[in-house]
């Protein structure tokens, strides 16, 4: 979205799926704030594939956090180890039941990615789908298998709600 990109004027129909709630009764000066805030902290805002440029929905991306093992979702990777065990001594170490050496990993050689697609909705509900997946900061530099799905637990609306914020430069 640049300077001279329309402003979003048209609410998307209801909440599609996998979406959640961050305001009710939001306005699209809510959203038009947002998406300015993401420009100004030099993050991607860009349509998403099949919208109309006046459609009020939008991806932001472009904003990490660095050091954040703790958040990783560990139960798809232990049922990943189940069915293809691979050797590295934090997936032994988490199949012994201690996370720390992973997170330790994690930390050091990996970021939390985030992505958001925010929109409003006719009912003026101002929803987000949150993206967030761990990726390496450099390739080669882990030797943690590739295929390993490396991904963050669950976030609560209001944590989901802060770090738009944050990644928006407005928190």
């Amino acid at each position: 979205m640049g300077v001279t990109a329309p402003r979003p004027i048209r609410p998307i129909a209801t909440q599609p799926a996998g979406y959640i709630q961050l305001a009710r009764y939001s306005s699209f000066s809510h959203l038009w704030r947002i998406l300015a805030g993401a420009q100004q902290a030099g993050r991607e805002v860009a349509l998403v594939r099949g919208d109309h440029e006046e459609t009020a929905r939008r991806r932001i991306g472009g904003y990490t956090l660095p050091h954040a093992g703790l958040f990783i979702d560990t139960a798809p990777l232990l049922r990943e180890l189940e069915d293809g065990f691979a050797v590295h001594p934090a997936l032994v170490a988490l199949l012994a039941g201690d996370p720390e050496p992973l997170r330790a990993e994690l930390n050091t050689h990996y970021e939390l990615k985030l992505d958001f697609t925010v929109a409003l909705t006719a009912q003026r509900d101002f929803v987000c789908r949150p993206d967030f997946k761990f990726v390496p900061l450099a390739a080669g530099l882990s030797d943690l298998p590739p295929n390993l799905p490396l991904r963050s637990r669950r976030f609560g609306r209001d944590e989901v709600n802060m770090l738009l914020l944050r990644a928006c430069g407005m928190a």
